[in-house]
């Protein structure tokens, strides 16, 4: 495996320095040493949370059990890597189990079935097992390669995407193999995505590879008996219920996080060439149906956050009656930015995502377990400590509607301040305040669009649709969110510090969505702007015009920033006393007993332009739109 290390050896702690060497290692140096390493270097980064989700973490957790409660947990992390007895721990499950993890053994080879065939024997590409590669109906965009094509994967890039199969692969049609009592004309149908599939994973990451396994291992689980990773599930001969070893699959709930970790979603065999200079490439595969999960366990899973519905929301959505709430994994949206979705991810209990509705006709969010249980370690044992370099990684993949290829693929890396997981924090309030308003200026740059475009005669653009300029904004707005997310980190709940960091966030806000604005307001040149168009819906009349919409947009401004607003008014009016004061001082005694005062420089007004950056004048009421494709919520 592929692992950054830490400079010169060291361990890399939360301030090492950026430099770090690449290297192969193998999995059990890269768990006794794991404090040494950063990261482990990934194909694409969806491989990451199947390598640890398949490997890993089951294998840590299976040789040295869960943390028994918070404080062994904590206990665990601050001492920043495997203590003496854990790592002799660690080589007892390796001396006993190492010959599970034999990639091409003929009797037990590591997350396959030994002699599995079609009843042809026929097999495929191995660009069946790759993501990216074109293969059948999963053809990239711009893909240079056909299934004619060979593809060679060295052992260590097939067995990564080996893990990354049992994760990810597409559903739909699966080849029939031998042994498959469930196959049916030579293939199964009805095959679901990879268990990660139907997920919005969320995976967080510390500054060395030994605390990234101790984020994502929960503590306090009680270990059942039949919870084994899938290297423990090998029988081939008597009772085979549960075993991974056989073509047999079924459909069954997890059995605790050990199998859901490495869950067998597909039977797989690699086929190995020798090459002219005699290394071994794997050139070709059998990729069969595997088990499928009757449900996504909340109890088990621990890498995504979940939305729960009331029967009421899910009877108006899918038309039909729900006896219970109904509880499904929060998956992200393709395009979307992941700072979007902090509503989601920081409630560490459940919050309505719309309190105006009634409770029975609303929607919850509760975020990761992993998430919830940082949360109660930070407060009660203060580990890790507020200005912690967390960082959250989101994975995810869109597939087409018949499930059959890949569409689109979907990563994003943010920082997390830890303060902003406390329920009651200043942090988190000041987080979701600044996505509440990137959100609302987006709409606002999109209501001034579709304002213009009925001044020149035009509809507005259909909702959804890519050319929004709000979308282009959000898009210059992300880079400000991400570096409020780190400045928020280092405040550390200091009223005073984040007070500071918002009102720069909200200039700098305010100046990106008026550039977004002058571009509308500069491409509007038409003569008919100026005098408008007249729009008559049922009773009512309403005439759009460039000045009315550029005033509307000028007063949504200033309700979405509306601190910003009042500091700009405080110094306007500042600026004003001052000048009257000058005026004053400045006062002449005339012969005649009369008083003649020295000109004055024109003080702005309250509300007159400020040459800084577009500044916001208050304009015509911003009278709601029932067919504007946006709509514009709460300032406060």
């Amino acid at each position: 495996m592929l692992a950054r290390t830490a400079d010169q050896g060291e361990a890399a702690g939360p301030h090492a320095g950026a430099q770090s060497a690449e290297r192969a290692v193998g999995v059990r140096e890269l768990l006794l040493d794991a404090h040494r390493f950063r990261d482990i270097e990934v194909d694409i980064p969806t491989q990451k949370p199947a390598i640890f989700r398949q490997l890993l973490l089951p294998l840590v957790v299976d040789a040295l059990g869960f943390p028994k409660d918070a404080a062994d947990w904590a206990k665990r992390f601050a001492r920043g890597a495997f203590s003496d007895a854990e790592r002799e721990g660690l080589v007892r499950y390796f001396d006993t189990y190492g010959g599970h993890f034999d990639l091409f053994s003929e009797t037990d080879p590591f997350a396959q079935v030994a002699g599995l065939r079609t009843a042809k024997g026929e097999t495929k590409t191995s660009a069946l097992l790759v993501a990216t590669a074109a293969q059948g109906n999963n053809v990239p965009l711009f893909s240079s390669r056909t299934d004619a094509d060979p593809l060679e994967l060295t052992p260590a890039e097939a067995a990564r995407w080996l893990l990354h199969t049992h994760c990810w692969d597409t559903g739909a049609i699966k080849t029939g193999v031998e042994g498959d009592g469930q196959a049916k004309g030579g293939k199964t149908t009805g095959n679901p995505v990879g268990p990660l599939g139907q997920l919005g994973v969320v995976m967080p990451r510390g500054t060395t590879l030994y605390e990234t396994l101790l984020l994502n291992v929960p503590y306090g689980k009680t270990r059942l008996k039949d919870d084994l990773p899938q290297w423990r599930r090998r029988e081939r001969e008597g009772d085979v219920t549960g075993s991974t070893a056989t073509p047999n699959w079924q459909t069954r709930p997890a059995a605790g996080p050990l199998d859901t970790w490495t869950w067998q979603a597909r039977r797989v065999l690699l086929v190995r060439e020798q090459t002219a200079d005699g290394s071994e490439r794997v050139t070709r595969a059998v990729v069969a149906a595997g088990d499928r999960l009757s449900q996504v366990s909340q109890d088990h899973e621990t890498h995504t956050a979940w939305r729960h519905e009331s029967p009421v929301s899910y009877a108006r959505r899918k038309g039909k009656a729900a006896e219970v709430p109904q509880i499904r994994p929060l998956r992200h949206r393709v395009g979307r930015a992941a700072w979007r979705g902090l509503d989601a991810l920081l409630a560490v209990d459940r919050r309505s995502s719309d309190p105006t509705k009634t409770p029975a006709d609303q929607h919850t969010y509760i975020t990761s377990e992993l998430l919830k249980q940082l949360s109660t370690t930070r407060q009660d044992y203060d580990t890790p400590a507020s200005d912690y370099a967390l960082q959250l990684e989101m994975t995810g993949i869109a597939y087409s509607s018949k499930l059959g290829s890949i569409e689109d693929l979907f990563f994003d890396e943010m920082p997390l301040p830890l303060t902003a997981l406390d329920r009651e924090g200043r942090t988190r309030g000041a987080l979701l305040g600044a996505v509440s308003q990137a959100e609302q200026l987006s709409l606002a740059v999109n209501r001034l669009g579709a304002d213009l475009r009925r001044a020149a005669g035009s509809d507005p653009l259909p909702r959804g649709a890519w050319e929004y300029p709000g979308e282009a904004l959000l898009h210059a707005l992300d880079p400000l969110v991400r570096v409020l997310l780190v400045d928020l980190r280092e405040a550390d709940e200091d009223i005073d510090k984040i007070t500071a960091h918002l009102a720069e966030w909200e200039e700098r806000a305010a100046k990106e969505a008026w550039k977004v604005a002058e571009q509308l307001l500069s491409n509007a040149a038409a003569p008919g702007l100026f005098h408008g168009r007249v729009v008559t819906r049922g009773d009512t009349s309403r005439v759009y015009r460039l000045s009315e919409a550029e005033a509307a947009f000028r007063k949504s401004l200033d309700k979405i920033l509306w601190q910003r607003a009042e500091r700009r008014a405080e110094q306007r009016r500042a600026r004003a006393a001052e000048a009257e004061a000058e005026a004053a001082e400045t006062e002449v005694p005339q012969p005649d007993g009369t008083e003649a005062q020295a000109p004055q420089p024109d003080a702005p007004e309250a509300d007159s332009p400020d040459s800084s950056d577009n500044p916001d004048t208050p304009g015509a009421p911003d009278t709601p739109d029932p067919d504007n494709p946006t709509t514009e919520g709460p300032s406060r």
